[in-house]
């Protein structure tokens, strides 16, 4: 589909149109994130005898339930594409599935004296319907910034930039104002002969499902105005015309090779996210029970450390960016790149065995919140070293007449990794004493930078064969600083797993 909205209007030198997807997709990664980053929090927080707080589970079955949804989150966009393709088109897909969004997140957010001893029911209804509402909304908002630009257009690069960035400042915003709202609206209480602090976990749903609703308000005003028909009519039925019958015809040995370096690389990208996504499961739980989060006599929330990945994208992605442009013809390829990503993700680890190590096996210890920050501030330069592969490889090495089929197996092997991700995570243990628990984390943190580095270096003795199968898809063409720019902040893309036209 080709952009029909020439006459729209420009905002910087861009269709209006941009800002408008822009926006509705930073609140949505509001809705989503902020959500994110208290879903286990709440889930191990044990319920009060002055009207309650989460839902009691213990810490492997929270992590064990966070992989599972995480994982569907990356599994779900390809039925809500499909549908949207076929049926429903782009904007219809979306306002359904931010509905079923916000209702999730208000279901969830339903305070524990409206339905008593319905807690955990509604807690899987409300987590069921984010799911659905996510594989409706997820495939289909980046789809139509690419609609909104003719083929060969230049400035198509520099749009999803744009775009990208509105997922982190969204991502960013999430952890700062979550925090707020389950703070601000929590209260003290008496437990079991102590004073305790009652964080209301509800409100911050209850934020995150308004942020998905602003979303849609945005998209319900504007979107006729400016998108005009893009999205309205599903793809098959603008396709179905100008589609020869394909011809099936076998594989030939380049092709073979090419979809060798997918499958290889999709298993180090299941090594590496799930590593990277004990960000919102374990590590988010040592932050909350075993780091020291105070400043004089205020403690820094919880949730303003999964804020920090998005603000470092945004920081160091430019400074990345041009590291690869002045190495010129001395960059490394795609595969060493990943392989580094890998390493950084170790070094990453080894700030949280600091952590532990710190505590000298006492659990009524803390440890430095700054082990925190170089964890994720590695996993982050990890993150940015993987913006060359990904989806953009997939859509370089993938035949045409199989593009979408691998896409989705490359959407599976980021689905596997953080159902994996939960699981390594739900090794901490089924509660026990904190002694057990930090020693189980140590083992952890340990085992996925052990793992990784073994991974990396793999990586580093197979680059060149995988190089030689990609036959040519491995491009050495001189980059300037701005296409450099839109590659590493497009590994925001590959994270929501959110495939560019």
């Amino acid at each position: 589909m080709t952009s029909q909205n020439f006459d729209r209007g420009e905002f910087l030198g861009h269709p209006k149109g941009l800002f408008l997807l822009f926006t509705t997709e930073l609140w949505e990664r509001f809705s989503y994130y902020a959500m994110r980053a208290i879903l286990v929090l709440y889930l191990v927080d044990r319920v009060s005898a002055q009207g309650g707080a989460g839902l009691g589970w213990t810490q492997a079955d929270a992590l064990s339930l966070y992989g599972t949804f995480t994982g569907l989150v990356y599994v779900t966009p390809l039925i809500g594409g499909w549908l949207a393709d076929n049926y429903l088109g782009q904007r219809k897909a979306i306002m359904l599935g931010g509905a079923l969004m916000a209702l999730g997140q208000f279901t969830l957010g339903a305070p524990h004296a409206w339905v008593p001893g319905m807690e955990t029911t509604m807690f899987y209804i409300g987590l069921g319907t984010l799911i659905l509402g996510n594989g409706l909304f997820k495939p289909n908002i980046s789809t139509m910034v690419g609609d909104l630009y003719p083929e060969g257009d230049h400035r198509r690069d520099g749009a999803f930039t744009i775009f990208y960035m509105g997922i982190n400042i969204g991502a960013a915003m999430a952890g700062f104002l979550v925090a707020w709202a389950y703070t601000s609206f929590g209260h003290d209480a008496v437990f079991e002969g102590k004073e305790v602090f009652v964080n209301n976990w509800q409100a911050g749903f209850i934020l995150a499902g308004i942020g998905m609703v602003i979303s849609m308000i945005i998209q319900a005003l504007w979107a006729q105005k400016l998108l005009g028909n893009i999205g309205t009519i599903p793809a098959a039925q603008l396709d179905k015309q100008s589609q020869a019958t394909p011809r099936k015809e076998p594989l030939t040995a380049v092709e073979r090779d090419r979809l060798k370096v997918i499958l290889v690389m999709g298993l180090f990208t299941i090594i590496f996210w799930a590593g990277f996504e004990q960000a919102g499961g374990l590590m988010n739980l040592f932050t909350n029970e075993f780091t020291d989060r105070t400043i004089g006599s205020w403690q820094v929330p919880t949730a303003w450390f999964q804020s920090l990945n998005a603000i470092f994208i945004v920081i160091f992605a430019p400074i990345i960016a041009s590291i690869w442009v002045r190495l010129g013809n001395k960059e490394p390829n795609s595969p060493v790149k990943f392989g580094f990503g890998l390493v950084l993700l170790a070094v990453g680890f080894l700030f949280m065995i600091g952590a532990v190590m710190e505590m000298g096996g006492d659990p009524t210890m803390k440890s430095s919140m700054w082990w925190l920050v170089g964890a994720y501030l590695f996993h982050t330069l990890g993150e940015l070293c993987l913006s060359p592969i990904g989806l953009s490889m997939v859509t370089k090495l993938a035949p045409l007449r199989i593009a979408s089929l691998m896409m989705g197996a490359w959407f599976l092997f980021i689905a596997a990794a953080n159902k994996i991700g939960g699981l390594v995570g739900s090794l901490i243990g089924h509660g026990g004493e904190k002694e057990e628990q930090l020693a189980n984390a140590l083992s952890i943190f340990a085992g996925i930078a052990i793992t990784a580095v073994i991974s990396g270096v793999i990586l580093f003795f197979m680059a060149n064969k995988l190089v030689d199968w990609m036959h040519g898809a491995e491009d050495s063409h001189t980059k300037d600083e701005l296409e450099a720019l839109e590659e590493e902040v497009a590994v925001t893309g590959e994270h929501e797993a959110m495939p560019r036209n």
